[in-house]
């Protein structure tokens, strides 16, 4: 039949939209539910099932849908609302939503997302849990500052000490992960060959951009959100703008972009290329992870090490 497939998630229910017949679907939001709806999907065969990122309600329908070989897409909630506004469609209820999201199927044709296996999807969870443990540690540390009372900087400081104990788990916990996973060990590898890419950062690359090797340089860099966006417009011309994406992958790169900069021959020479032909630091440097990102990506789907000569 195909055709388009929205898919409204909140917590406790699915509403889904099919374009072909107009028709209507309530499911309830757990492993029942889900399985009626994915049952209820398969013959109709259709070209794009979209639903939002709503934080984690969407991930089991997510991959119960890619487990069927279903085709699915993951968007960014703004993105359907500023779609929404520019089709004058500005009433929101469950329906309505569903049936946007499938006009937005339609319209925009948004990439398929490609989901991480079980072993990946407990690697993000590692990783997350690392990053909350790094952010309670950086709060804890905070209230020390100007802290004149010795029984509030004790308590404190056995409260970092129990969060870096728990911190060392988990990163012994991520790198036996990987060890123990072959494919995962060799991506890494090729990953930390690059000067100014460290082991949490290619854990970071490999739990969040589980597309990395496996598209083009401009589908990546759109990806992360290092593509430059044209500002043009008339007699107008702005600057050329970079934005959307993955948020939580351009700030993990950030820093390592700062690390290749000075360390990596490569990034360096382009990096001081780009400050001596008048370009701003935070542009230069925007340009260097969106040159190092691209660069990955083709090692990776050519398994490839850094080789400085070809880079």
């Amino acid at each position: 039949m195909n055709g388009f497939i929205g898919i409204d998630v909140a917590k406790g229910h699915l509403d889904l939209y099919e374009d072909v017949n107009k028709r209507h679907f309530r499911f309830e939001n757990n492993r029942t539910g889900i399985g009626k709806c994915v049952k209820l999907l398969i013959p109709l065969k259709p070209e794009l099932i979209v639903l939002e990122n709503t934080g984690g309600y969407e991930l089991e329908l997510a991959i119960a849908l890619t487990e069927a070989s279903l085709p699915v897409a993951v968007v960014n909630p703004r993105q359907v609302r500023d779609f929404g506004r520019a089709t004058g469609r500005l009433a929101k209820t469950d329906r309505i939503d569903a049936m946007l999201l499938a006009r937005y199927a339609a319209t925009m044709n948004p990439p398929r997302r490609v989901l991480p296996d079980g072993q990946a999807r407990r690697m993000k969870a590692l990783v997350a849990r690392r990053t909350q443990l790094i952010e309670m540690r950086m709060a804890e540390s905070n209230r020390r500052e100007h802290l004149h009372d010795q029984v509030i900087a004790r308590s404190i400081n056995a409260v970092v000490r129990t969060i870096n104990r728990e911190l060392k788990k988990i990163e012994q916990e991520l790198e036996a992960h990987i060890n123990r996973q072959a494919e995962l060990w060799r991506k890494k590898e090729v990953l930390i060959s690059v000067p100014g890419i460290g082991s949490t950062t290619a854990t970071m690359l490999l739990t969040e951009v589980p597309e990395l090797g496996q598209l083009n340089r401009r589908q990546i860099a759109a990806l992360i959100g290092v593509a430059p966006i044209n500002r043009d417009s008339g007699d107008f011309r702005g600057k050329r703008m970079t934005g959307g994406g993955r948020r939580g992958v351009r700030k993990g790169l950030y820093m390592s972009t700062i690390v290749a900069c000075h360390h990596n021959p490569v990034m360096k020479v382009f990096y001081q290329r780009l400050l001596k032909n008048g370009k701003a630091k935070m542009t230069a440097l925007i340009a260097v992870m969106r040159k190092l990102i691209t660069i990955i990506n083709s090692m990776l789907a050519k398994g490839d090490y850094w080789n400085p000569k070809t880079a």
